[in-house]
């Protein structure tokens, strides 16, 4: 029989891909290598060793599994044994409707819970090249911030010029710097989320002068220099002077947004703009300024902050900034397992893939982790169903959309671009839905009834699919 060592899958990265990979290889008896280069040589992001840090929010967004795409996919993972989701559980901080997290408790969770598995092997080194050929299993789940070194090494490998876009830091502010005579504490409509609050957020209130006064600031406020090909900026995280860049009231229809918030210090007067702060740490001792990524300059960023109501003598635990993003162009060079088309021992997960978010980039660790041990083993995991979370965004990342059949379509390389998990990506429900008595649905109530039926309809095809899986694995 061959040794362990031999057996061993290699991991590279010990970020949310990379450590949920190893932990599902070890779930299933494979034993696993796992490299991560942290603290030998670190990145512009990360201040820590941990395994799993995060380096921007800490919130894993909207844990509603019935209407909405993120919270389905928490459900989904929690149900294949997900390590991170396990850990962000229980390491949760009010933070509303959505699953934020104590960033460093969670961080050391995840690191014990790797270190103490007996198939895991944690080695602290780089690896700068692509790996030996007797390295016959490999996951590549370096994240956005590859080293330099192995991201040429797979640009020269795979033929493709790596496409890039910046990630933007939003900054932290010292809770008790906080004037809360001017802030008050609040969830959007008083919503309760996991952490069991309806007043998970901070917000300071600006007037229309006020807000005007801000945006003027963030606009002639002095910016970190880049160069035209290190954008564009991926929507979903773009910097808040970038925003205000495309119209004076995006911000207040976007991060800035005073709906569903009174603020009862003038609880007859609507705000016309709201900053909101979320929970960072579990201790409630650190607060993070909620879509207020940037790219100003540290000195104008405290300077501008500080024009906020409530944050006239805010102290930052740290500041916005921004580091280098790269994915590889997945429909071309990946097949429907991650594996490397070129060369199928290695595997890509994570956010070098062009999955876009904490969750979405566990989850496809998550897969590439199955996907490996069922190969070592010796048999075949067909990829969960399109109609699931992880299915929808596993097809976008490798096979294009999918068709109203679940059949996926010639994907879109020239297009690609990083995605989170959303309900544009599930194929359409075969049936349309109907009211009491057969009425006819309309409006919010029609887009309610759907969100609700696809998120049935991927539990109980996710439910099959693992039911199909551990049926193999007794035949066997």
């Amino acid at each position: 029989m061959a040794d362990e060592a031999s057996l061993a899958v290699h991991v590279i990265g010990g970020g949310l891909a990379g450590a949920e990979a190893a932990w599902q290889l070890a779930a299933s008896a494979v034993p696993v290598v796992l490299h991560e280069m942290r603290p030998l040589r670190t990145t512009a992001a990360h201040k820590t060793s941990a395994l799993a840090e995060l380096v921007c929010s800490n919130s894993f967004r909207s844990d509603d599994k019935e209407l909405n795409a993120v919270g389905l996919l928490h459900e989904e993972m929690r149900r294949l044994g997900s390590l991170v989701m396990r850990m962000a559980d229980a390491n949760q901080v009010p933070a509303g409707i959505a699953l934020a997290v104590d960033r460093e408790g969670f961080a050391a969770a995840v690191t014990a819970a790797l270190a103490a598995q007996p198939l895991i092997d944690i080695r602290r080194e780089e690896i700068a090249s692509i790996p030996p050929a007797d390295w016959d299993s490999v996951i590549i789940a370096t994240g956005p911030l590859t080293s330099p070194a192995l991201a040429e090494a797979i640009a020269t490998l795979t033929g493709e010029d790596a496409l890039s876009f910046f990630d933007a830091i939003a900054p932290i502010v010292h809770r008790d710097t906080i004037d809360m005579s001017r802030a008050w504490l609040q969830s959007r409509y008083d919503k309760a989320g996991p952490g069991g609050s309806a007043a998970a957020y901070i917000n300071c209130p600006l007037t229309r002068e006020q807000y005007d006064a801000f945006v003027d600031a963030l606009l002639a406020g002095e910016k970190v220099a880049f160069h035209d090909w290190e954008t564009p900026y991926f929507d979903g995280c773009l910097p808040i002077e970038v925003m205000a860049e495309r119209g004076r009231d995006t911000l207040r229809h976007g991060p800035m947004k005073p709906f569903g918030l009174t603020d009862p210090h003038a609880p007859d007067v609507k705000p016309y703009a709201v900053v909101q702060l979320r929970q960072d740490n579990r201790l409630g001792s650190l607060f993070n300024m909620v879509g207020f990524q940037t790219k100003l300059k540290h000195g104008e960023q405290t300077r501008i902050f500080r024009t906020i109501p409530g944050l006239e003598r805010a102290e930052f635990a740290r500041l916005g900034g921004l580091h280098r993003n790269t994915f590889l162009n997945a429909p071309k060079l990946l097949d429907g397992t991650l594996r490397l088309r070129a060369q199928p021992r290695l595997r890509f997960a994570g956010q070098i893939t062009g999955c876009e978010g904490y969750v979405e980039s566990a989850a496809m660790g998550l897969l590439a982790g199955r996907f490996a041990a069922a190969e070592r083993l010796g048999r075949f995991l067909a990829p969960p169903p399109p109609t699931t979370a992880h299915g929808a965004l596993l097809a976008h990342i490798t096979g294009g959309h999918m068709d109203s059949t679940g059949s996926a379509q010639p994907a879109q390389a020239r297009s690609y671009q990083p995605m989170n998990v959303n309900f544009g990506l599930f194929p359409p429900l075969a049936h349309a839905l109907k009211g009491e008595g057969g009425a006819r649905l309309r409006g919010s109530e029609k887009v309610l009834a759907k969100k609700r039926a696809i998120t049935r309809r991927a539990l109980a095809d996710l439910e099959r699919w693992i039911v199909g899986d551990e049926r193999a694995v007794a035949a066997e």
